[in-house]
Order: structure tokens, then C-alpha cells, then sequence
């Protein structure tokens, strides 16, 4: 199938393709060039689609947990079936590698397969009375409307395990997707009406964030907001929303620590570093932000690491081999150049790039800091680029220390080869995901989600879907003779 097909301009509310007078451009970060226009919307058609959703809640939730599996069965399917037309979309208007969008695309899509059969795993309970003539019995129900709103790093991905669980509880859902990667969202909307979701079940609105997130945050009909992004966006969508007390799923920003212990295998802690580092060109909220090494090993790592970095194909993500993309726009790139400044100034060296590509546009050579401090704004602050700053320890308690010396709480790494360190440092890290001797944790079968300023709610496996629905308490009397 062709890239064509999913490629719409239109925003996809209550089963109907809409457009708009106001426009916002979508740019290929990797040529700049112009892919192509969607609609700029705002409060009105975000109302729209939610009166939309909710019209479609009451009968979406009485179908039965099998309709609703195999519906998104017949979600993945699709996704699998296309993964190739959409993972070059994707490539179009993120910039990743196509390696990376095809993943990105099956990874997605096995949240669909997850939840399809999770849907009729949605157990309630019976409590043992205290009475004989009463009965305690637990059901759990779909919270109702739910919309969404998700980043640009991971525009298949990001949607996919929301809705997901969204529909698999017998929720609705409303995604507002990223103005710089919409078309991503709005082939997921080609797929929707392609499989018979029923109208309103699943809309796409394109435009704006801070009006249609009011919308979401006000409208009384909105049962819960999940959304992916900044810490600091996250707390004002979650203050509105609990004005109108809405339930709320927040995954924010991160500052993951990557922990190097001088009895870790140096080949697997090199390929690990890598892949969590510079994955999306170090654009992801679980890749390592600090990268913290034993002293034992600190020049030996540091030497290793740096030559496989600068074995790394830097290009276009259209093109056989690259391993990193452009950044997503100019605004990274400085963010980036400013962390580098920073951390020179205050005695850190640049072991291997530091400067922006010949490439041009938003490219930038992968980067490898040493000597890098806690001092430096690059240990406090997400880079969210392809630069890797390598700090020393000495010991287990440092590591740790500087490990949960964050207000953020997302994902963490440690490379040991003791059983017992790695139990203690797991059980010591302040993180909501811990991933040994593995530099990627994702997986839709494991909660998703941080502690501290990094969230509340969690993605994937069982403990996602509870995200998506309210317990009930029936109690039952008059039951005696």
C-alpha cells in the first residue's frame, strides 16, 4: 500500500473528514520542505468532536469485550498490514530513521493486539460479606470520554497506547496529535473508518494545543485527559482538569540516569548506551540524559563508546543505513548548542562532536561529553538531543545519590553483573522504570510510567487499562429468608 493513501489534510471528528479556512504547514525536518497543510481548529470543532464522542459513548459501551477486541485486532492488522507506506509517513514528517518508523509502527500496533485481548479480561470482584443477608459485589465501567493529546518523538506510538486501552475499556477517544507530525494521527483516522469504528468513537483534531486542551480541560462531557509532554504543560492541563475533577493520565519529562558499575560487561553497556541515547537522535523522554560511569572503567567506557559513536550514519531517515535523523526543528538545535556551551565552560571536554552537521538544516553530530559535573545545566535539565555527557562515580551510594538527584522520576538503566547490586540499586532508584542490563525498556506488556515530576498514570499491560475505568461497589441486601 502507498504512502498516499494515509496521507489526509483533512481532521477526521465524529467519522466525518473536515477542514478549515486556517491552515498550519507541515514541514520534512530533513529538507524543510512542505509536505503538505492540515487544519489549524480550535474550541469549536474540539467541541465538535467531543459531543461527537459523547453521542457514540453510551452504545460503544455496551458492546460486548469481544466486539470491542477484535475491533482492535482489526486495528493492528491494519497497522502491520501498512507498515512499511506508514512508516516512510512517518519518516516524512519526524525525520527518525525508516528503521526507527517501521519499529515505531509495530510497536504501536502491539498495543492494539495487547489491549484486544485484554479487553475481555476486565474482572470485576466479590468481596466475602460481613452480613449474612448482603452480598459485596465489584464491577468496573469505561470512564467515559476520554481525550488525548501527544508529542511529536513518537507520533504513531504515543496515540496508539492510549487509544488502545481507550477502546478496549469501551471509551471514546479524541487524539489532538503534534502541529509538526499530524499526519501520523490522521492515517490512524483513515484506519478507524476503514475497520467500522463506529462514528465518534475515535475523531483526530489538528490545530492549535492551548485552545483545543482548554476545550478538553472545560468541557463537562470530558471524563479524562491523558497526555504525553512537558512537565510543565502537564501540570497546567492537570490543575484545569481537576477544576472539573477529570480523571488524569500524565506521562512528563524525564532525566534518566544510565549507571555503569565496573563489573558490567563493557561491549553489552556500550550497544546499550546507544541504543537508549541516541534512538529518535536522542529525542525521547526515556533515553539517557546522564550517563554515570565507575571510576574503575570511566577512560576505558569513555574510549570505547566514542569510537562507536563516531561509526554512527548521520542523514536523511529516507536513506538505506542512517542511524540518526535531523532534529525535529530549529529551537532543539539551540537547546542543544546551549547545554554543550554550558558545560565546556565548566570544565567539561568534547570527546567527539559537539558542533552542528555539514549536513546543514537541524542536523547535528552525535556527541560525547567527559568530565561532565552535577554542576552543569546538562545534569538537570532534558537535553532531549544526540549528546551523551559522561559523569564519574565511585561508589554504589554515589551513584545512586546522583541518580535520584532529579525532581524527575521517569526511566533509569543499570549495567551490573551482581545479582545483589542490582536488586539494591533497582530497589534505590526513584524511578518508575528500572531496566537492567538493557538500554530499552518499552514493551506494551509493562506499565509505562514515572514517579515525582515525571507523571502519574500508567501505559500498557493490565495496570493501563485500570487507567481507563471506574470501579463500581454494588452492595446487595434483603438476600435472607
Amino acid at each position: 500500500m502507498t504512502v498516499e493513501k494515509f496521507f489526509r489534510e483533512e481532521g477526521y471528528i465524529g467519522g466525518e473528514w473536515l477542514s478549515s479556512s486556517k491552515k498550519i504547514a507541515v514541514t520534512n525536518p530533513a529538507n524543510d520542505k512542505t509536505i503538505g497543510h492540515v487544519p489549524d481548529f480550535g474550541r469549536e470543532e474540539a467541541r465538535a468532536a467531543i459531543t461527537a464522542a459523547a453521542k457514540a459513548f453510551p452504545s460503544w459501551r455496551a458492546t460486548t469485550a469481544d466486539e470491542r477486541g477484535k475491533l482492535c485486532r482489526a486495528f493492528y492488522e491494519a497497522l502491520m498490514d501498512n507498515q512499511d507506506a506508514l512508516g516512510e509517513l512517518l519518516t516524512m514528517e519526524q525525520g527518525k530513521p525508516l528503521t526507527e518508523a517501521k519499529g515505531e509502527i509495530a510497536y504501536g500496533a502491539a498495543f492494539f493486539k495487547w489491549f484486544s485481548e485484554e479487553a475481555v479480561r476486565i474482572y470485576g470482584d466479590v468481596i466475602p460479606s460481613p452480613w449474612a443477608d448482603k452480598r459485596i459485589v465489584v464491577t468496573k465501567e469505561p470512564v467515559g470520554v476520554v481525550c488525548s493529546i501527544t508529542p511529536w518523538n513518537f507520533p504513531n506510538a504515543m496515540i496508539a497506547r492510549k487509544a488502545a486501552a481507550a477502546l478496549a475499556a469501551g471509551c471514546p477517544i479524541i487524539c489532538k496529535p503534534a502541529s509538526q507530525t499530524p499526519y501520523s494521527a490522521l492515517a490512524l483516522g483513515v484506519i478507524a473508518d476503514e475497520i467500522g469504528l463506529p462514528k465518534g468513537v475515535f475523531s483526530v483534531i489538528t490545530g492549535e494545543a492551548a485552545p483545543i486542551g482548554e476545550e478538553f480541560c472545560d468541557n463537562p462531557s470530558v471524563a479524562k485527559i491523558t497526555f504525553t509532554g512537558s512537565t510543565g504543560v502537564g501540570k497546567k492541563l492537570a490543575a484545569r482538569a481537576m477544576g472539573n475533577m477529570k480523571r488524569v493520565s500524565m506521562e512528563l519529562g524525564g532525566n534518566a540516569p544510565l549507571i555503569i558499575f565496573d563489573d558490567a560487561d563493557l561491549d553489552r553497556a556500550v550497544e546499550g548506551a546507544i541504543a537508549c541515547k541516541f534512538r529518535n537522535a536522542g529525542q525521547t523522554c526515556v533515553c539517557a540524559n546522564r550517563i554515570l560511569v565507575q571510576a574503575g572503567i570511566y577512560d576505558a567506557f569513555a574510549e570505547k563508546f566514542a569510537k562507536r559513536v563516531a561509526a554512527m550514519k548521520v542523514g536523511d531517515g529516507m536513506e538505506a543505513g542512517v542511524e540518526q535523523g535531523p532534529m525535529i526543528e530549529e529551537k532543539a538545535l539551540e537547546k542543544v548548542e546551549e547545554h554543550i556551551s554550558d558545560a565546556v565552560s565548566k570544565g567539561a571536554k568534547v570527546a567527539l562532536g559537539g558542533e552542528r552537521h555539514k549536513l546543514g538544516g537541524t542536523f547535528f553530530e552525535p556527541t560525547v561529553l567527559t568530565g561532565v559535573t552535577p554542576e552543569m545545566v546538562i545534569a538537570k535539565d532534558e537535553t532531549f538531543g544526540p549528546v551523551a555527557p559522561l559523569f564519574k562515580f565511585d561508589s554504589e551510594e554515589d551513584a545512586v545519590r546522583m541518580a535520584n538527584d532529579t525532581e524527575f522520576g521517569l526511566a533509569s538503566y543499570v549495567y551490573t553483573n551482581d545479582l545483589g547490586r542490582a536488586w539494591r540499586v533497582m530497589e534505590a532508584l526513584e524511578y518508575g522504570m528500572v531496566a537492567i542490563n538493557e538500554g530499552i525498556l518499552s514493551t506494551p506488556v509493562a506499565p509505562f510510567g514515572g514517579v515525582k515530576d515525571s507523571g502519574v498514570g500508567r501505559e500498557g499491560s493490565k495496570y493501563g487499562l485500570e487507567d481507563y475505568l471506574n470501579i463500581k461497589y454494588g452492595l446487595f441486601g434483603g438476600l435472607g429468608k
